[in-house]
């Protein structure tokens, strides 16, 4: 496959907005996640895959037809398309490192800096390509990068049918960031035997399991007073969520935890 064609495809996929909303009851949360979707359906077609579909909460699924006359094992691959309400996906410039020299990197919209003393990561990059973005929006590789892997992969084995496979389902999913991608997956439809959810890290990564989470909002009411009536009547609100913050286990939080281990993070 050519690096040009994965990169026209990774830069259309993030020039779509797909910001998702927590606040919003429905599937999928924001009504822009549709044009990726529905996007992505068509491109299923066009490259020649079977039973595409996209349901009414724009889950899009498609399936790559076995080519070999043996029972083998359904893989399925999956990729979300929403991206983090947390720092806006709109209007993305993303800047294109070629060869990449192992220093630092200017986000030039900003006045932030990727530098491997940091991120130390970017070392196992050198002589690459990377894309980032100029520092203003996300990049929305998360997890477009996933979707541009599985939609380049499918389109090699269509075109280059002498490599042979068992059936392979594909799977792109809304809502993923704000823990709700899953809500509405069809799992029987899709009928893999087993799948892979292509959202992981570092080149050569394969994740192959998964984790539960649950968010809770805990409101803290204060009492407001004039500073100058205030001994014995004003509540800080902020100090009583610190003293609750206090009161959890100091060590099960992520920089204390690894392998199974359980932890809590906290955002005031």
């Amino acid at each position: 496959m050519n690096k040009e064609e994965v990169l026209e495809r990774f830069l259309s996929y993030i020039s779509i907005d797909t910001e998702s909303d927590a606040s919003s009851p429905t599937t999928p949360s924001t009504d822009k996640q549709w044009d990726l979707a529905r996007k992505l359906h068509q491109e299923l077609i066009d490259m020649g895959m079977s039973d595409v579909t996209i349901d009414e909460h724009a889950y899009v699924m498609a399936t790559l037809p076995s080519n070999v006359d043996h029972e083998v094992p359904t893989i399925g691959f999956i990729s979300h398309f929403d991206t983090t309400p947390d720092y806006t996906g709109k209007n993305i410039k993303p800047q294109i490192i070629e060869n990449y020299d192992g220093g630092d990197i200017p986000l030039k919209g900003s006045d932030l800096i990727l530098s491997p003393d940091y991120f130390e990561s970017l070392k196992n990059y050198i002589g690459q390509t990377i894309i980032t973005t100029d520092g203003t929006t996300l990049l929305a590789a998360d997890d477009k990068a996933g979707i541009t892997e599985i939609m380049t992969a499918v389109k090699y084995l269509i075109d280059h049918p002498e490599i042979k496979h068992g059936a392979i389902k594909v799977g792109f999913t809304p809502d993923e960031e704000i823990g709700r991608g899953a809500h509405k997956f069809d799992v029987e439809k899709f009928g893999a035997d087993w799948a892979y959810t292509m959202d992981g890290s570092q080149v050569g990564e394969l994740e192959y399991e998964n984790f539960n989470a649950a968010g809770a909002v805990v409101t803290f009411h204060g009492k407001i007073v004039h500073p100058g009536y205030a001994k014995g009547k004003m509540i800080n609100s902020m100090y009583v969520a610190s003293e609750f913050i206090e009161s959890l286990p100091k060590l099960e939080t992520p920089e204390h935890t690894e392998d199974y281990q359980g932890f809590s993070t906290y955002t005031i």
